[in-house]
């Protein structure tokens, strides 16, 4: 009786961590259209001032190097409600996602106009980590690079 009942508990255990680990997995496909959809939305955000996407993609933790400046996230969604500063628009070229369990790296490029007509790139970096079942950036770096005619 001692021995089933070692059994049973056992069993239960094996089921409770299998349900645990099968409740904690994801869809690549839906994270990765997540990301870039969320991606994409940020860029088209620099020429508003929503910064609902700052808010909701931008981990509390997140550290943003943008041209050498550190930002954390109470700055960026400052800046982001302040509007739109000199840009006219911006536009996501491309993300790479590449997913290592529940983190993901993500390496794009955005192409922007400011007034005056000067025309840019941003190239960048984002580490994006899966918490409590939500994405969110922990980590970018932006370089931004000019298109000389």
């Amino acid at each position: 009786m001692k021995m089933s009942s070692i059994v049973g508990s056992l069993v239960l255990v094996v089921i409770a961590v299998g349900t645990a680990r099968a409740s904690d997995a994801y869809s690549r496909t839906e994270a990765e259209r997540y990301i870039k959809d969320s991606e994409a939305a940020w860029a088209e955000s620099v020429t508003s001032n929503d910064s609902s996407v700052v808010k909701r993609i931008l981990a509390d933790d997140c550290v943003w190097v943008l041209d050498g400046e550190v930002v954390d996230k109470p700055r960026a969604v400052l800046e982001a409600e302040h509007g739109p500063g000199d840009f006219l628009s911006n536009h996501l070229d491309y993300a790479h996602v590449r997913f290592f369990g529940d983190t993901a790296v993500v390496q794009g490029s955005e192409t922007w106009t400011r007034k005056g007509g000067q025309k840019g790139h941003f190239v960048w970096t984002d580490t994006w980590v899966r918490r409590n079942g939500k994405w969110k950036i922990v980590a970018a770096e932006d370089v931004s690079v000019p298109i000389t005619p």
